[in-house]
């Protein structure tokens, strides 16, 4: 049998690789995957039951129920502060929907995506499955580990081939956040080149020093060449329900309802009626859920900083500790090692990329002792 070769070459993900070979072992710290541990609010479960028993089991719209859309629409103009109608947003089964949703409008054959690395891999991979080329920009990170972008280094990658900038801020897994300034730049400079920005913004309400974290949607016109992708998983704690949407302009409604009927028909329908409930009734939830993972992170950092062999910044947003380790240079092999040693689980730097070997990725939407007995247990590997 023929299976496509850009599918039979893609990456595995080597934060499944290390799970898997030790997913159950005893007395096991598990902080690789970006999930939250904080189960989603019963508000929300008892919804998704009501419309269970309501039966609303049935095939929906494309694009989403009118009430979640609604709904959406009410929320993201509140928090960009400008209207933004239903004609531009889009249902998903997923945030990782959205992103391949976004990759099968704009990629074929022989096309490029200019990707800001470190980066989760599926963002990469989806351009691999459409037969096209990622060309990735790495941010820099200087002596104290802060972030930073050369947006001269991004414009330059790009050609007549590019179809796509794609943008992961707040970012997984560095905790680095686009400046307004730099944003507002690459908006021009892709109007100009005609080309589009697909703008990962799942983490834009985890952001610890600002109501949220500055967004494209902030600035950019209806009608621009921008695509905008979120999800319910990480701030409303629904990461398996699978549930997203897209922000475009509407002149991309039809071109993502077509999408969406030939990958899933439509999201899962009693799903999207936990999502109103979700996005109508738990601002409370999210502005707590916030302020917990802000602790978090000033616990880990603080404790990660003291370790002799650690490098890292404070991250400005997202639920992650991005680190580097002094005379490691083996990512995927230490991540093994540390959990032989110490009995805790992390993500290895290389699977979010070659520009990411050498660091190591922590989740700290964890309970607050969880983290203190992983720091105990971390500080005598990393000192």
């Amino acid at each position: 049998m023929r299976i496509r070769p850009a599918v039979v070459n893609l990456d595995h993900s080597l934060i499944r690789e290390i799970s898997d070979a030790h997913m159950g072992r005893d007395n096991l710290i598990a902080l690789w995957f970006g999930e939250p541990d904080t189960p989603t609010p019963d508000f929300i479960k008892q919804a998704a039951m009501l419309a269970l028993y309501d039966d609303h089991v049935f095939y929906a719209q494309n694009r989403g129920i009118p009430q979640l859309r609604q709904a959406l629409s009410t929320y993201v103009s509140a928090l960009h502060q400008r209207p933004i109608g239903i004609d531009r947003l889009t249902v998903t089964g997923s945030g990782m929907n959205a992103i391949m949703l976004a990759t099968q409008a704009l990629i074929d054959q022989g096309d490029n995506m200019v990707v800001v690395g470190p980066v989760w891999p599926n963002c990469r991979e989806t351009v691999h499955v459409m037969g096209g080329e990622t060309r990735v920009i790495s941010l820099h990170a200087d002596e104290s580990g802060r972030w930073s972008l050369d947006l001269d280094e991004l414009l330059a990658a790009c050609d007549d081939r590019t179809r796509g900038i794609f943008v992961n801020s707040p970012g997984n897994p560095t905790g680095w956040v686009m400046p307004r300034a730099q944003q507002e730049e690459l908006l021009i400079a892709a109007r100009e080149r005609g080309v589009f920005i697909v703008a990962d913004e799942v983490y834009v309400r985890l952001a610890y020093d600002m109501a949220h974290a500055p967004s494209f949607l902030d600035i950019a016109d209806d009608d621009d060449a921008l695509i905008v992708i979120n999800s319910f998983s990480k701030s409303w704690s629904m990461t398996g329900w699978r549930l997203g949407w897209l922000t475009h302009s509407p002149a991309m409604g039809e071109v993502f309802a077509k999408l969406n009927e030939f990958n899933i028909a439509s999201p899962t329908t009693f799903v999207q009626h936990a999502g109103v409930v979700a996005i109508t009734e738990g601002e409370e939830f999210v502005l707590s859920l916030v302020e917990n993972y802000r602790r978090n992170r000033d616990l880990v950092f603080q404790r990660l900083a003291a370790m002799k062999r650690v490098r890292l910044s404070r991250p400005e947003a997202a639920f992650y500790a991005f680190f580097s380790v002094d005379g490691m240079t083996d990512s995927v092999a230490f991540a093994h090692d540390l959990i032989e040693k110490t009995g805790v689980g992390l993500a290895p730097g290389l699977a979010f990329g070659p520009e990411g070997e050498g660091w190591m990725r922590l989740c700290f939407a964890a309970e607050a002792d969880t983290l203190s007995r992983a720091m105990d247990r971390l500080e005598p590997a990393l000192s």
